[in-house]
């Protein structure tokens, strides 16, 4: 099955931190509660401008410690919206935010 899920961080380029997260499942949006919608989901990326490839400024958790750490509110997140509460469904959510992820000072606005 595809990705049932789609994500996007509103704000490119400089001031990242200005955005919010647009989630749609199945093409239907779905709206996070604030904490989640206005902050980074703490993925495992290289989120540096100045060294987007260097591995030692890799930060965040991978799937399988994102899933652990994060399966509570998903899981009630998931329930409030109709979506299946399952780990195969907390996987394509982490794979759909993951490449949109960011830091704070990621984007280099605030310096």
């Amino acid at each position: 099955m595809i990705n049932p899920f789609t994500a996007r961080w509103t704000i490119t380029g400089n001031n990242l931190c200005l955005g919010q997260w647009e989630i749609r499942y199945l093409g239907r949006p779905i709206e996070l509660d604030p904490g989640p919608r206005e902050n980074d989901m703490g993925s495992f990326g290289i989120y540096s401008y100045i060294f987007p490839d260097d591995e030692d400024l890799a930060e965040g958790l991978p799937e399988d410690d994102w899933i652990l750490e994060n399966a509570e509110w998903l899981a009630d997140f998931f329930a409030a919206h109709d979506i299946p509460v399952d780990e195969e469904h907390m996987r394509w959510f982490y794979q759909a935010i993951n490449p949109h992820d960011w830091r704070c000072g990621s984007c280099g606005g605030c310096i």
